[in-house]
């Protein structure tokens, strides 16, 4: 039976908590914590997961959604990354489709640009050397026009089309999450780690837990473990900060405009310098809408305090979209959402934020493990290195090698397709059939049996997604509130004008009962929901420049 977040789960995940001890405690819900939970519970250690929020909340529903190499960071000469970004990519491709999917790059070269034509084509050569597979060829002729008609074409030397993959992060974070939970690791999310507890001579041996959840206030767990991991990423200071270690971190905000995709309709991504500073911008397809990304500037502030693009950023981003595609004329109102997320960058002092190495580390202090740095495609590569450093500690005990083995893939196979096509499947359409076994795994046919009828399993307006899929959030994914099913279990609050606010009596009619809210409760989940999305999410408030 496919793992699931249902009725009655926190109580239970509370009660296996309270009985400790652990091997492994894994303070973050993100990619970077999820992966190592699942690494470590397939080698059988016995394992928990713990956020003061819920799973992905902070950083890894927030980036550009791009399952890529970092072929910039070969500018860099940050070989090592780029090399085991590839190899992830690739090994995600392989694991996840439905989830993870292919996803072509135009890169035109502007007369006078950096890099130039010569560059380009070896940094190209060399990204797909380093991945052993050949994505990428220079345009000939007219093939750029023909395969992006709108994109400028003045003084453009050479074009050349690569490949890469995206994805939705959140769903992929669940799905990791879900493995790990399958393999027998506890998982509490809303759970805040109040202390680190702490032997005579300082070494961390545990934490105290604090129960966030609505009605479970003050409820509170001793959780002791052989090894705490934290992996709270943007947040990870503040914890190393507990046993005494000095900040190491350099938080940087990437931050993103979402169009409507009739109106900046691209049907790949587009990728090309910005024209005041030269760093690489670009513009793809991500579900029903068009993204344009990224910045790259220090973010000094409170992480708690919620992540927004700032007006600045705004400008910038649509300056180069105006930019590369003048024939579109595009302006601010034409932003329907924003989304920025803050990365755990490790800090070296480089005038340049790009600059900084994008490679993961692990620090050990006082006995408290931090693994911090990587990116969203190397997660499983993060894990195994974690689980190679704690090894020394669990001496004398053989761990099972799927938490160790680089062959291992970075996510469960599902069961055989024909268990996997089951009556419930066997009537969708191939692309949402595919779409459900990739988000959802070994849960997709216990989805598709959810629906109160066929008609939710039709797309929700403007989504790629079935109603359904919003039920079985609601009754078996854990979601505690609404911005959880909103803005990570399903996306609809990136997708929808509004947030989805047109919808909400029918989402209304669909979730409230599986989650057992009342009116009292969906009134205040509503308005904490509309206020979160008017607050980090919604388009430009001032008009940018033309």
């Amino acid at each position: 039976m496919p793992a699931r977040m249902g009725l009655g789960w926190r109580d239970r995940a509370w009660a296996r908590l309270e009985e400790g001890p652990f091997d492994v405690l894994v303070v973050g819900g993100g990619i970077t914590g999820a992966g190592i939970a699942r690494r470590a519970a397939q080698a059988g250690l016995r394992t928990a997961l713990v956020d003061k929020g819920d799973l992905a909340a902070g950083t890894s529903a927030w980036s550009s959604k791009l399952v890529h190499g970092g072929l910039r960071y070969l500018a860099h000469l940050q070989l090592g990354v780029v090399r085991e970004s590839v190899r992830g990519r690739e090994a995600l491709l392989r694991a996840a489709p439905g989830l993870v999917e292919e996803l072509g790059f135009l890169m035109p070269v502007a007369r006078g640009s950096s890099p130039g034509r010569v560059t380009m084509e070896g940094g190209l050569a060399a990204y797909d050397l380093l991945a052993h597979r050949r994505t990428h060829r220079r345009l000939r002729g007219g093939e750029l026009e023909l395969l992006a008609p709108r994109v400028r074409d003045t003084e453009l030397v050479a074009a050349f089309r690569y490949g890469d993959a995206w994805t939705d992060d959140a769903r992929l974070v669940f799905r990791v999450a879900m493995d790990a939970v399958a393999a027998g690791a506890v998982l509490l999310t809303y759970a805040d780690v109040q202390e680190l507890l702490q032997g005579p001579k300082g070494d961390v041996l545990g934490v105290r837990v604090v129960d966030r959840a609505p009605g479970t206030e003050g409820r509170s767990a001793e959780v002791r473990a052989v090894a705490v991991v934290n992996a709270t990423g943007a947040w990870a200071d503040r914890l190393r900060a507990r046993v005494g270690g000095a900040a190491r971190l350099r938080p940087l905000r990437g931050s993103h405009l979402l169009f409507p995709a009739w109106r900046f309709p691209v049907a790949q991504a587009v990728s090309f310098p910005h024209p005041l500073d030269g760093r690489p911008v670009f513009a793809y397809p991500w579900e029903s809408v068009t993204l344009v990304g990224t910045t790259d500037v220090d973010h000094p502030d409170d992480p708690d305090e919620g992540t927004r693009i700032s007006p600045a950023e705004a400008d910038y981003l649509l300056a180069w979209a105006r930019h590369v595609f003048p024939s579109l004329e595009l302006l601010a109102t034409d932003v329907h959402a924003t989304f920025a997320g803050v990365r755990p960058v490790i800090g070296s002092g480089k005038a340049d934020p790009s600059a900084e190495s994008r490679d993961h580390a692990c620090w050990e202090e006082a006995g408290l493990l931090t693994v911090t740095g990587g990116k969203l495609t190397t997660f499983d590569a993060v894990a195994r290195d974690t689980l190679a450093t704690l090894k020394p500690r669990f001496a004398g005990r053989t761990l099972g090698a799927a938490g160790l083995d680089a062959d291992t893939p970075p996510l469960d196979p599902l069961p055989e397709e024909r268990a996997v096509v089951a009556d419930e499947l066997a009537l969708l359409a191939p692309a949402l059939r595919r779409r459900l076994a990739g988000r959802h795994g070994a849960a997709a046919p216990a989805l598709v049996e959810a629906a109160a009828d066929r008609h939710e399993l039709e797309p929700i307006p403007g989504t790629p997604d079935p109603w359904a899929a919003l039920r079985w959030a609601a009754r078996a994914e854990g979601v505690m509130h609404l911005d959880d099913l909103l803005l990570r279990r399903v996306r609809l609050g990136l997708l929808m004008p509004g947030g989805g606010a047109a919808h909400l009596a029918r989402i209304r009619s669909i979730v409230a009962p599986e989650l057992g809210w009342d009116d009292a409760r969906w009134a205040a989940e509503e308005a904490a929901y509309r206020a979160r999305w008017a607050r980090d999410h919604a388009p430009p408030a001032e008009a940018m420049p033309a």
